[in-house]
C-alpha cells in the first residue's frame, strides 16, 4: 500500500532483547481455516471483533484493486458460535463508484459495535475519508443491522505543525534529501503540515481501537501523505473524535496501542521510511494527547503489525518480522510489557518465498484464545482471509 522512502538509516534504536524460546512446529495452533474459498480478487486489511453472543465477526476489503480500483467494498463473514465453517461473505460497506478500504471493527463499553473504514477519494490514499457505521443489532446470520452513518471529520489547528516542527528538532539530524540541490525530507513534511488542506484529509484506520480505564476510546489512524500517525479520541463513547497531537517519526504509520501497568500507552508502527525497515515505537503519558517522536525496535518490518495485551498481563505481537517480502508471520509473546520477547511462534513461512500473509488483526477472546486473521495470498486465484486461533499458554511451557 505504501511506497517506502530510502533514506540514512536512523542510529537510535530501542532494543527487543533476544528471544529465549523459538518455535516453528505450530504445537499451540488449535485451529487454522480460510475464511472463504481462494478466489481471484484481491483481499486485503482484515479485522475481528468478539461478539457478546460468543460469534465471530471479520471484515475485510475485496475488489480487483485497491486504491485506483473502483469496485473496491468491504465485505464480511461470520463464525457463529459452536460453528465449523464461516458463513459466505456479506456486504458490510460501499461506497458506489469509490474504492472503500481498511475496515476496522470494535464494540464499545455498552455494546455498540462500530465499523469504521475509508472512502478513498480521487483514488489517493492521502484523500481518504474515514468514515464509520454503527449497529446494536448484530446477533443475525450475516450483516449487522446498521442504525447509523456518519464521516469522522476533524480540523487539526496550528499546534499539529508546532508539534511536527518540535519532534523533528528533537529527533537525531538527518542530511538527506531527494538531491543536492533539493530540500530535506524533513523539510517537506514540515512544510506540508502547516497546510490546513493537507492535515485535514487522508486519515485512515488500520488497527482495532483501545479503551482506557477512563472510557476514552483510542482509534490509531495514520497518513500516507504525511507518513506518520496520530489518534482519535472520543470522551463519549464513540460519538465525536477529535485528532490527538500527531506521532512524528521517519515513516511510522498503522499504529498498534498497548496500555502499559502504569497507565503509559505503547504504539508500535509499520515502518514506511529510510532502511533499515524496523518496527517503530512511540510512548504517551497523557491518555494519548501526546507522543513521543517515534524510534525503531530491532524487530524486522515488512507490513502491518499488531499488539494485544492478554489477560494475564503478557503482550502478545503478531506481524511480518522479514525485510524481502511478506511470507513469513510470527507472534511474539512478553512478560514484561515487551521490554523482551521470549517466545516466538512462526504462524506462516515459506520456504521458497513465494507466499503472502501480511496485515493481521490480533484479539484475545474470552475464553482465553488468541484469534487472528490475515491477508493470505498464493499467487494469482489464491487468495483469501485466513482465520487461526492459538492457546497462549502452550508458547510458554
Amino acid at each position: 500500500m505504501k511506497t517506502t522512502i530510502i533514506l540514512l538509516s536512523l542510529s537510535l534504536f530501542v532494543t527487543f532483547q533476544g528471544i529465549t524460546q523459538s518455535r516453528n512446529s505450530k504445537q499451540a495452533i488449535v485451529r487454522e481455516e480460510l475464511i472463504f474459498p481462494t478466489q481471484n480478487e484481491h483481499t486485503h486489511g482484515s479485522s475481528l471483533v468478539s461478539l457478546p453472543n460468543g460469534d465471530l465477526l471479520a471484515v475485510w476489503f475485496q475488489g480487483s484493486g485497491e486504491r485506483t480500483a473502483d469496485d473496491v467494498r468491504v465485505m464480511g463473514s461470520r463464525l457463529k458460535k459452536g460453528a465449523k465453517e464461516w458463513a459466505t461473505p456479506f456486504l458490510m460497506a460501499d461506497t458506489k463508484g469509490i474504492p472503500d478500504c481498511n475496515p476496522v471493527l470494535f464494540l464499545n463499553q455498552k455494546g455498540k459495535l462500530f465499523l469504521f473504514w475509508v472512502a478513498v477519494l480521487a483514488n489517493k490514499w492521502e484523500n481518504a475519508i474515514l468514515r464509520f457505521r454503527t449497529s446494536t443489532n448484530y446477533n443475525g446470520v450475516a450483516a449487522p443491522i446498521w442504525e447509523w452513518q456518519d464521516d469522522i471529520l476533524f480540523k487539526p489547528t496550528d499546534s499539529f505543525a508546532k508539534e511536527v516542527e518540535q519532534k523533528f528538532k528533537d529527533m537525531p539530524e538527518k542530511h538527506a534529501g531527494w538531491a543536492a540541490f533539493a530540500p530535506t525530507y524533513d523539510n517537506l513534511i514540515k512544510e506540508a503540515s502547516k497546510d490546513l488542506t493537507k492535515r485535514t484529509f487522508g486519515w485512515m484506520g488500520r488497527i482495532h481501537p483501545i479503551t482506557l480505564a477512563s472510557g476514552r476510546i483510542l482509534l490509531p489512524l495514520y497518513n500516507d501523505g504525511f507518513n506518520f500517525s496520530l489518534v482519535a479520541i472520543s470522551d463519549d463513547d464513540g460519538a465525536t473524535w477529535r485528532p490527538s497531537l500527531p506521532i512524528v517519526g521517519r515513516g511510522p504509520i498503522q499504529p498498534a496501542l498497548a496500555i502499559k501497568k502504569d497507565g503509559t500507552i505503547v504504539a508500535y508502527m509499520r515502518d514506511s521510511g529510510d532502511a533499515p525497515t524496523r518496527v517503530h515505537r512511540s510512548t504517551s503519558t497523557d491518555n494519548g494527547e501526546t507522543w513521543s517522536y517515534s524510534v525503531k525496535t530491532d524487530i524486522p518490518n515488512e507490513a502491518s503489525v499488531e499488539l494485544c495485551v492478554l489477560k494475564d498481563g503478557k503482550w502478545a505481537f503478531l506481524g511480518n518480522d522479514i525485510n524481502d517480502g511478506r511470507y513469513q508471520l510470527s507472534l511474539y509473546l512478553s512478560d514484561d510489557e515487551g521490554e523482551t520477547w521470549r517466545w516466538k511462534e512462526l504462524i506462516e513461512y515459506e520456504a521458497d518465498k513465494k507466499g503472502s500473509y501480511s496485515y493481521p488483526c490480533l484479539i484475545q477472546t474470552p475464553d482465553g484464545l488468541l484469534n487472528m486473521t490475515y491477508s493470505y495470498a498464493k499467487g494469482e486465484g489464491k487468495k483469501s482471509i485466513k482465520h487461526v486461533v492459538i492457546d497462549p499458554k502452550k508458547l510458554t511451557k
